[in-house]
């Protein structure tokens, strides 16, 4: 679906390039993170791939096609949503909507589903500019979905987001992954990237460091050990006669992952003690991104 080759790109007057060789490829189906600090060209690489900023160096393939060689049909394919909304904030909802579907010569998707999916059919009539900045977002989404593109570039897709439309925006997404979409989706909330991602690529003054599964990184930086965390009742000392004097503390114990189940003190554990927690130390996304780049992703 994507396929790109020493990809090369420098605003004019800057002393280094934003993008500086890029090679990657995604499949159909799968959602590709690109992970990284502000700056280290994620937005500028998805502005190549969707055609708004040329003079580019490399090859860009897109659907099996030079991005070059595409027309104005090449958008019939993509749906975009930029991490700040831009929307005609005088009309409603769905007027913006219905402007933007006469957009498209094939059919699209009304305008009332996708509200609706997106958690703003009740607000189908109100003018854009009374939305909050997490309701202007999500008509960013349903905007993006009304030609049922084969390609979604997203851009922080929960950016402003509540937990609650966070969390339905993160499975609509799954759910254009599972219909065979292809998801290209830039950030650095590397909690979204694990959670969504298939792979991930990261990004570093316009390089790529590695690309992987999340959980291929997470295994490999991670530690092949379990902590179990305890309940454990302990005397404060206070003898007020009160009724007070012991209160709840934790203690935590670790055990090689190897030959866990023969392990007879981590048996014993389980089988004596009040248990609260049991988790791999497994490294985080971000612990990794760290660790490979040398980097943080503010």
């Amino acid at each position: 679906m994507i396929d790109v080759g020493n990809l090369t790109f420098r605003y004019p007057k800057a002393d280094q390039r934003a993008v500086d060789g890029l090679d990657f490829a995604i499949e159909r189906g799968e959602v590709f993170g690109f992970l990284g600090p502000n700056g280290a060209g994620k937005s500028t690489t998805q502005k190549i791939l969707i055609g708004l900023l040329r003079g580019y160096g490399g090859q860009v393939s897109m659907l099996g096609k030079g991005l070059a060689d595409w027309g104005s049909e090449y958008y019939e394919h993509l749906g975009v949503v930029f991490e700040f909304p831009n929307h005609y904030l005088k009309l409603t909802a769905r007027e913006n909507l219905s402007y933007f579907r006469a957009l498209y010569r094939d059919g699209t998707r009304p305008p009332e589903e996708l509200l609706a999916r997106v958690g703003l059919a009740g607000d189908a009539e109100t003018p854009v500019a009374q939305f909050s900045k997490g309701m202007k977002h999500r008509l960013s989404v349903a905007r993006a979905l009304l030609n049922d593109p084969e390609i979604l570039f997203l851009d922080e897709p929960t950016a402003g987001l509540d937990p609650m439309s966070g969390r339905g925006i993160k499975q609509l997404i799954l759910e254009e992954r599972d219909k065979g979409k292809t998801v290209f989706l830039t950030t650095h909330d590397m909690m979204v990237a694990d959670q969504l991602c298939d792979r991930v690529a990261f990004l570093v003054d316009g390089r790529i460091a590695l690309v992987d599964s999340p959980r291929a990184l997470k295994l490999q930086y991670g530690e092949p050990r379990l902590k179990v965390e305890l309940a454990a009742a302990r005397d404060t000392g206070e003898a007020s006669g009160d009724g007070g004097g012991e209160r709840r503390a934790t203690e935590s114990r670790e055990f090689a992952l190897a030959g866990l189940g023969e392990n007879e003190a981590f048996l014993d554990l389980l089988r004596s003690a009040e248990v609260q927690t049991i988790h791999t130390l497994e490294a985080t996304l971000e612990e990794v991104f760290i660790r490979v780049t040398g980097r943080s992703l503010r």
